[in-house]
């Protein structure tokens, strides 16, 4: 009568948001300034200046016609040379307008793009920790997701272990830095050693494999030393996904797009089956007058400086007060041991101080908790000692 796969999925919640809906029952009974909600990865700083402006001229132009209405399927092409433009500059790249192919953000580029690569018996790798969406969108698919360990002291890539994952079924890999949810960049020299080992890979099975680059965190670093490397530089059969819901504090806004170079393998049909692949999941014409409003703000950020100073605040006293926790580059996320085998049973008991953390499970690490620091920095500084009295039960 119905599809159980989909009636599962929509039985079975997220738990990420489940723990957002708890939050907000919770502050309604309480307080929400009582309520020390890490759970969910909402941009909280102010959408940029120009973007607002870009906005309030676009309502002004009086066309409503073309402000409001259908672009192209693929996307508006005056937005689409903007952003090739704005990479080009910051990249050193050569893109064009016909490369790109405008979404409704990150979630439907990797959907569109695990579906136009996607053929029977394929799979697709990802390093952990991950996304937990990954796997429904490549099982979805009619795909397998392969979670290939990251070295556990620093979540950084494990060659041995991703040579012992990959095989001739191999169709991609997902590729998410900075990541969600440990805040880690993988450097440039891990990048070259994977583009290396692809190529060769490729070669031993006769076929290309893909890197699917997610890249909603991509300007959402802290260290100015430290550079995310574009990956179509060092790897060509590179789909690049981005989103512009981090950068520009829109995540509601729903707009991104897919990126497929032309140096990649049959560029052309490739870009074609990411178009079929949109027609057959329905995201054609991302909306469009955020699409005119990325063609005016391309390169525009939101203000970092406050993810920084709660990063930096958080890491500190967490760290001191005994957790553990890798060193985030980036994104807006700590990813922190748990004090307890079980990483629900121990968010379980952080409620008891009104601390909502999102066990790891789901993220293909067990025995972590993800915070999201996106938050404002009084509610940090409200909710340390709630960390540090959960500390002192586990003897810390």
């Amino acid at each position: 009568m119905i599809s159980e796969t989909m009636c599962g999925l929509g039985k079975e919640s997220s738990v990420i948001r489940a723990i957002f809906e708890y939050g907000r029952k919770r502050a309604a009974e309480i307080g929400a300034e009582n309520v020390f909600d890490f759970s969910l990865g909402n941009p909280n700083v102010p959408v940029p200046e120009d973007v607002k402006k870009a906005m309030k001229e676009l309502l002004d132009c009086g066309d409503d016609v073309w402000l409001h209405g259908y672009t192209s399927g693929n996307g508006d092409a005056e937005t689409r040379k903007a952003i090739a433009e704005d990479l080009n500059r910051r990249f050193g790249t050569v893109f064009r307008p016909e490369n790109l192919y405008m979404t409704c953000g990150a979630a439907a580029s990797l959907k569109i793009c695990i579906t136009a690569l996607c053929e029977p018996g394929d799979e697709f790798i990802t390093f952990t920790p991950f996304f937990p969406e990954y796997r429904v969108f490549v099982e979805t698919a009619g795909a397998k997701l392969v979670a290939v360990s990251t070295d556990p002291d620093t979540f950084q890539i494990d060659f041995d272990r991703l040579a012992e994952g990959v095989s001739e079924h191999t169709k991609a890999l997902i590729v998410n830095s900075p990541n969600n949810p440990s805040g880690v960049v993988f450097r440039e020299e891990a990048i070259r050693k994977l583009a290396a080992f692809l190529e060769e890979k490729e070669k031993e099975y006769g076929h290309p494999i893909w890197i699917i680059a997610d890249e909603p965190y991509r300007e959402l670093v802290y260290d100015n030393s430290l550079e995310v490397p574009y990956l179509t530089k060092y790897y060509r059969n590179t789909l690049v996904c981005y989103s512009y819901s981090k950068s520009l504090s829109m995540p509601g806004e729903r707009i991104g797009y897919i990126l497929v170079p032309d140096e990649a393998e049959k560029a052309g049909d490739v870009y074609a089956a990411v178009c079929g692949a949109g027609r057959a999941l329905g995201y054609v014409c991302a909306p469009s007058f955020i699409q005119h409003v990325i063609a005016r703000c391309t390169g525009q950020v939101s203000d970092l400086g406050v993810y920084r100073k709660n990063r930096d605040l958080l890491y500190q006293a967490l760290t001191d007060y005994g957790y553990s926790c890798v060193y985030p580059d980036g994104a807006f996320y700590l990813f922190v041991k748990a004090l307890e085998e079980n990483a629900a049973a121990f968010c379980e008991r952080a409620k008891k101080h009104e601390l909502l953390l999102v066990p790891s499970d789901d993220f293909g690490t067990p025995g972590y908790v993800r915070i999201a620091y996106c938050v404002t920095t009084d509610q940090i500084t409200r909710s340390l000692p709630a960390f540090r009295a959960l500390a002192k039960e586990y003897g810390k």
